[in-house]
């Protein structure tokens, strides 16, 4: 339950910067930059409040998180332009057809990082 919430608040802030970034620059872009956002606040929630301590440097903890989060930002992002580019025109959805692409991109990689973090971000030295 603590790695969904934090979760879920890295996931609010990624979906809102990604809003306010798309104000200034196209959706790819607004999407890597605000994963950013969301993987730093990710992080820090789910050290304090998720996951043991793994024994490591701060900053080795924090490559091993930002690998596991690289896998997932391919992830989200296929998703995202998949939904943005492919299948809201194709089915007619235009309606904040960004915010729900992206939205549901960045639920998808939930379950496999979750296990990911467990076993190799924060397991035991």
């Amino acid at each position: 339950m603590r790695f969904l919430f934090a979760g879920g608040v890295a996931a609010l802030v990624n979906i809102l910067t990604r809003i306010e970034l798309s104000n200034f620059m196209g959706f790819t872009p607004a999407i890597i930059i605000a994963y950013l956002f969301g993987m730093t606040t990710a992080y820090v929630l789910m050290r304090a409040f998720a996951f043991e301590r793994s024994g490591r440097h701060l900053h080795q903890e924090y490559i091993r998180f930002g690998l596991v989060n690289l896998f997932a930002l391919f992830q989200i992002w296929l998703i995202s332009v998949g939904l943005e580019d492919y299948v809201f025109p194709w089915i007619g959805f235009v309606r904040h057809s960004e915010t729900v692409a992206h939205s549901i991109g960045v639920l998808s990689p939930t379950i496999t990082s979750y296990f990911l973090h467990k076993y190799f971000t924060f397991s035991k030295r």
